[in-house]
């Protein structure tokens, strides 16, 4: 049988009530009887020691220990109603421990025996109290407590003479005890079944969302990303719903992502191969002539070449989530890296008549960087502008120095980017609604490559755009501290060494 967290809970929750409820049953039974205990043995001293003093005022002492107590009348019927009052017994006994006056209201059996030598020096010397069969004279437990009986001398000096012991049976006490304790049985079976119930319902309510979670994440190893589950507080449970809720809408996103671009990938490699493999087979098996077939092998290198830039871009993407894209450091010269790529696109550019400014008066501008991902950052850029700028429109660049950073700015004309769609286009896999008829071989991976490269640079990267107007990205590159050169050299100029090298 599993066991639950909520079971688990619950155990241990009316365990904890069951053990407090004995703790406090046994604190609280200990307490009263050491009260009843001292309450009644005060009571059975108090009244002792009146009858001590009325014994001492009447007694007479005689030969060895012995003493005539001179009105034993009036001594009887006020023991007798002591003894009924207190349902006690009351014994006036002399200094051997033999009994003198007498009087029972216990209800209890009595033996006729003697106070042994032991009880009466204690209650000679001042006060006996105890408990038990007080010397064999009763079967079953008694309270007892003795005090001396003390008459004063013709010459000023006191004796004593006796002691009065007075007893009363624990039976009543045991009674009182056994009707408390069903009276707290009885409380503590009531206290505890609303306590229970108060913790299952408790304990329900805190499990619950940890079940909702857990069924949850069974559904979402089947696949199905749907299932939310309820927030119902604002404590660490709430938090942990909402963090899991979260998690899962991201998951569920992901998993989106995931078929889009194994959709993607697949038509990628699909389209080009088909088309890689028809052509092929059409030039081996005679059906294009022998006149187009350099037409058609053309066709082919361009999809060779599109498949590689696939692999490159999967590449790249492996890199950056294993952590392994490193830079490669070195001083370069920015403007001609844009110039270059550039230049790749010039069919294009020319096809759709579009007009490329602020290149007409740059010069060489030096940056420190990683050459080949900073050309792939122009590339991928420079490709998006030429892919989304309308027939006839413009792409425009520029370059500033400044004076702790690097800008470039590329700016196109055209339909530009939503609103709402601006925070997003730096995601993996993300393509707008608007590129998806334009660009139906791309996957949603460039300016996320992009952005990538350009933190790995310590720079930034950002986008501007007015829908139906332009879209403008520009990105800056941090200017590093040249090292000071040493006294005799001079700082080589990278432009006058090609220079020279022309020369």
């Amino acid at each position: 049988m599993q066991k639950t967290l909520f079971k688990k809970y619950l155990r241990v929750t009316a365990a904890i009530i069951l053990i407090s409820f004995f703790l406090l049953g046994l604190v609280m039974l200990v307490f009263i009887k050491s009260y009843w205990q001292d309450e009644k043995q005060d009571l059975l001293r108090r009244n002792a020691e009146s009858i001590a003093g009325i014994a001492a005022a009447s007694a007479t002492p005689v030969q060895g220990d012995n003493y005539i107590l001179l009105d034993t009348e009036r001594m009887q019927s006020f023991m007798n109603a002591f003894s009924e009052n207190m349902d006690a017994d009351i014994y006036v006994t002399n200094r051997a421990g033999e009994w003198v006056l007498s009087a029972f209201g216990s209800g209890g059996t009595v033996n006729p025996a003697p106070f042994t030598r032991r009880t009466m020096d204690k209650a000679l010397l001042g006060t006996y109290s105890g408990q038990g069969t007080v010397d064999g004279i009763y079967d079953s437990p008694y309270y007892v407590v003795g005090v001396p009986i003390r008459i004063s001398n013709l010459d000023g000096t006191r004796s004593t003479i006796g002691a009065v012991f007075t007893a009363c049976s624990a039976r009543s006490f045991n009674e009182y005890r056994n009707e408390l304790m069903k009276m707290f049985a009885l409380a503590a079976v009531a206290a505890f079944l609303v306590a229970f119930c108060i913790s299952w319902m408790f304990s329900y309510k805190l499990v619950r969302p940890l079940r909702d979670m857990a069924l949850a994440a069974r559904s979402f190893g089947e696949g199905n990303f749907s299932i939310r589950v309820p927030v119902t507080s604002n404590d660490e449970v709430g938090q942990l719903a909402l963090a899991f809720n979260n998690m899962a809408s991201s998951l569920a996103s992901s998993e989106s992502v995931r078929r889009n671009f194994i959709a993607n990938v697949s038509h990628e490699l699909k389209t080009p191969m088909t088309t890689i493999a028809g052509f092929i087979d059409g030039i081996l098996d005679g059906t294009i002539p022998a006149e187009k077939q350099s037409h058609y092998l053309q066709i082919v290198s361009q999809e060779v070449k599109r498949l590689s830039r696939l692999v490159r871009t999967m590449l790249d993407l492996s890199r950056i989530d294993s952590g392994e894209l490193r830079l490669h450091m070195a001083r370069f010269d920015l403007t001609n890296t844009i110039f270059v790529a550039l230049l790749s696109f010039e069919k294009s550019i020319e096809q759709k008549k579009i007009q490329v400014l602020g290149l007409e008066d740059t010069e060489s501008l030096y940056v420190d960087g990683d050459p080949d991902m900073i050309h792939q950052v122009v590339y991928n850029l420079i490709e998006n502008a030429v892919k989304f700028t309308n027939e006839g429109g413009y792409i425009q660049l520029a370059i500033r120095d400044l004076p702790d950073r690097t800008s470039v700015a590329i700016k196109n004309s055209g339909a530009g980017i939503a609103a709402d769609e601006i925070a997003l286009i730096f995601d993996r896999f993300y393509k707008t609604d608007k590129s998806r008829s334009q660009d139906k071989n791309g996957m949603g991976l460039g300016l996320y490559i992009v952005r990538t490269i350009i933190k790995l640079h310590g720079g930034e990267i950002t986008v501007q755009s007015v829908e139906n107007e332009y879209c403008q990205f520009e990105f800056w590159l941090p200017k590093h501290e040249e090292p000071k050169l040493k006294a005799g050299k001079k700082e080589k100029d990278p432009a006058k060494d090609k220079k020279e090298e022309k020369r």
